[in-house]
């Protein structure tokens, strides 16, 4: 039995291994080609609990998009998109009812809040003054992180909502 101890541990460290190995993961088929047909290209994916947001591009034009995951249909955003603003970066909360997004408007970046269940879209100041770049809803909504720059030098602050 000694002398298969070697063969064995060799054996078992060789599973142990192949399982950290590339797993071959694929896309989900269904709501991936959903996604495909209903834009040109998609970016800065964010998930909640079954809801996907992301900056959807279409005919040259970007927007802010939320898909619901159970049936792969986008969820109307009224006020979101602006024909004037440019998104950059878009977070979701877990329930879907809170978007955080950073958007380009009148040569400005700007922070906004985008609640749902209201359909209200609300600026949030950067404090102190900054330019934010990239933002991050936690699962509630209720907690924000975001990338400033700020004189040169990237920070990040959290900012808790109300």
């Amino acid at each position: 039995m000694r002398a298969q101890w070697p063969r064995l541990m060799a054996l078992l460290l060789g599973l142990c291994l192949m399982g950290c190995g590339p797993s071959g993961l694929r896309p989900e088929r269904g709501i991936s080609s959903a996604l495909q047909r209903s834009s040109d290209s998609r970016r800065w994916p964010s998930m909640g609990n079954r809801w996907l947001a992301s900056i959807a591009s279409r005919n040259g034009r970007e927007r802010v998009e939320l898909v619901d995951l159970r049936n792969g249909q986008p969820v109307p955003l009224p006020g979101i998109n602006q024909a004037d603003a440019q998104p950059i970066s878009v977070s979701v909360s877990a329930d879907g009812n809170r978007i955080a997004l950073i958007r380009s408007r009148d040569g400005r970046t700007e922070m906004m809040l985008y609640r749902r269940g209201v359909g209200i879209l609300k600026r949030l100041p950067v404090e102190p003054a900054g330019v934010p770049r990239e933002v991050s809803l936690d699962g509630s909504g209720r907690l924000l992180a975001v990338q400033v720059s700020r004189q040169g030098r990237w920070d990040v602050d959290l900012i808790r909502l109300p």
